[in-house]
This record gives structure tokens, C-alpha cells and sequence, in this order.
């Protein structure tokens, strides 16, 4: 029984009052940098390089986009490859942290930065080097910890992992993306949450939802967070269907529109048909209307009804059965 998260989400259900229709941005990995002193030649300079890698991201945001439209209509570009447009608009961005670290190699916010950026450029080994020698130069800074973390995570490091993300959330328990990482890698990594904290799979899996739980009572209008919880709650054996029903719950109490509800009602109905709740289903996909969940809704339907003929002992399921672990994450 998970009593952390029952606990929590049964708090939010009670005490949280939905968004006026605003999405709720989500939160970056590294943290909200302080205002520069306009009185520092070295902040302002570092400020700069900061625009200049935002100005250069938002660039090749857009030249993919073009691109992806020029095909589209069938158009070929005259103007080189893409890879070798986005590696120039990207070269100057790199050289001006390299520059700027051969005059400043202590200032650990500039290493954090030029780590993202080379990890947004797919450079991860560069991105650990600066990583670790920013957490080095500055062993407060939970940002560092949580963005190692996220490395070791995927690189198969995961020990490691556990370790970094625990440290980040010592040093700001305030920020709710480490908890949301920490707990994506305990699910996920199973076996060795079980080792490295000594605790059986239904203790690892009460260990994640807690983890979750905390994300979303810091960050509690963030709807994707609250659908990346719900359905984490598919791959629990056996389901608990309670909890997931009360996860979902919330994320219907925050949806922003339409759309995001009647995606929640889908849910609804896949969780109650897996819990031979089968009239209850039918019900939740009776409010879907919107045409882009119709093939999903199609797919629960029939999933629905071969569960409920072979609740009834009743031969003839439908000619195409799609099992629940097949559907994958509705929106």
C-alpha cells in the first residue's frame, strides 16, 4: 500500500484548486540562474554567452522546422545539409565557452551551462566533464548533482545515480524535477533500486510513487507530471487499481482543456477494464468525442470487450485483439 502517495495525492485532491486555463511551463534541469551585476564585467560577459546559446537553440529549433516543411511540399534545399547548417550555427556558441573557460576555469555556473549545451549537441562525454568539474568547483550547487545523476542514469551507472539524485534533493528540497528524475530512475531500474537500497520490488515501486508524489505537491498544476505518474501505476503488478484511479483523478482536476480531459477519460476507462469494472468503462469512453482519440478509444474498446468475454467465459473475442501492455501511453 502505498500510504506516502495516497497520502499526498489525497492532500492535493483536497486543497488544490485548478489552473484558469494556463499552461504550466515545465521545469528545467538547471536551475534558475541569479540576476547578473550590472557592476561585474565577468557576469555580464557570462550573461551574454547565456543569450547567445538560448539565440542559437531557438535558430536550429527553427531550421528544423523549415526543413520538415520544405519537405513536406516535396522542396529540396540548395543551402547544404541540415546537420552541417545546425554543427555551424552551433560552432560559434561553443567556441565562445571555450574562450570565455580558458580566462575563468573556477566559474562553475559557466561549466553547468556549457555542459547542457553539449549535452543538447549530443557531446555527453563532454557534458559529464564539465558537469563534474562544476560539482567539484562548487559541491552546493544541486544542479550539478541532478544533471550528473541524469548522466550515470543513462550510461549505466545507476548506483551512482541514486546517489546523485539523493544529493540533490538534500541540497534544494524545493525543486520538484529531482524528485520527478529520481523517481523515473528508481521505477524503471528495478532490480538495482532493490539491491542498492535493500528493499523488495512492491517496497521499490512505493518508494518511486512517493517520490512522484513530492514532484507534484511542488509543482502541483503541471498536468504532464501528473499523467507521467498515473501511468507509471501500468507497469505495477498486480495493478493497484485504487491508487492509479485516485492519480488520475487529480490529473482530470488539472486538465486545461478539453482535449487533456477526455485523454484522462480514456484512462479511466483502459484502468476499469482492467479491473472488470466494464460498465464503468464504457462509460468514461461514451464522453470521448474529440476525432484524434478515436483510433485509441477504438483500440480500448476492443480490448475491453475480449476482457469482458473472457470474464464471461465466452468464446469469440474481436478479430484484432491489442493486449493493454501493447496500447502504450494514451495521451
Amino acid at each position: 500500500m502505498t500510504n506516502l502517495f495516497v497520502s499526498l495525492l489525497s492532500a492535493l485532491l483536497a486543497t488544490n484548486q485548478p489552473a484558469a486555463g494556463t499552461n504550466s511551463p515545465r521545469k528545467p534541469a538547471i536551475t534558475a540562474e541569479p540576476a547578473v551585476n550590472t557592476n561585474d564585467p565577468v557576469g555580464i560577459e557570462y550573461q551574454k554567452l547565456l543569450d547567445a546559446d538560448d539565440s542559437s537553440q531557438e535558430a536550429v529549433d527553427k531550421l528544423i522546422r523549415d526543413e520538415g516543411a520544405a519537405a513536406a511540399q516535396g522542396a529540396s534545399t540548395t543551402v547544404g545539409p541540415l546537420r552541417d547548417r545546425i554543427e555551424a550555427r552551433f560552432a560559434p556558441v561553443r567556441q565562445g565557452y571555450e574562450d570565455f573557460l580558458k580566462r575563468h576555469p573556477d566559474h562553475a555556473r559557466a561549466r553547468l551551462a556549457y555542459g547542457s549545451f553539449l549535452n543538447d549537441i549530443k557531446d555527453e562525454e563532454g557534458a559529464r566533464e564539465q558537469w563534474e568539474k562544476a560539482r567539484q568547483l562548487d559541491p552546493k550547487n544541486p544542479a550539478a548533482w541532478n544533471n550528473l545523476a541524469n548522466y550515470y542514469g543513462h550510461n549505466g551507472t545507476i548506483f551512482k545515480a541514486f546517489d546523485y539524485y539523493a544529493k540533490a534533493i538534500e541540497l534544494n528540497p524545493a525543486e520538484p524535477i529531482y524528485y520527478h528524475n529520481f523517481a523515473i530512475t528508481v521505477y524503471l531500474f528495478r532490480k538495482d533500486a532493490k539491491e542498492h537500497f535493500r528493499i523488495n520490488e512492491q517496497q521499490v515501486f512505493d518508494k518511486a510513487m512517493g517520490l512522484y508524489a513530492r514532484a507534484l505537491m511542488l509543482n502541483p498544476q503541471d498536468f504532464l507530471l501528473a499523467s507521467d505518474v498515473a501511468q507509471t501505476f501500468y507497469g505495477i503488478t498486480p495493478l493497484r487499481t485504487n491508487d492509479a484511479l485516485l492519480a488520475w483523478n487529480y490529473a482530470l482536476q488539472i486538465a486545461r482543456d478539453d482535449v487533456e480531459r477526455e485523454g484522462v477519460f480514456i484512462h479511466f476507462a483502459r484502468v476499469k477494464g482492467m479491473a472488470g469494472r466494464f460498465d464503468e468503462a464504457r462509460r468514461h469512453l461514451a464522453a470521448v468525442t474529440n476525432a484524434m482519440y478515436a483510433d485509441l478509444k477504438n483500440r480500448v474498446l476492443r480490448n475491453l470487450e475480449y476482457k469482458e468475454s473472457e470474464a464471461k467465459g465466452t468464446n469469440g473475442p474481436p478479430a484484432k485483439v491489442e493486449k493493454d501492455s501493447n496500447l502504450g501511453p494514451a495521451p
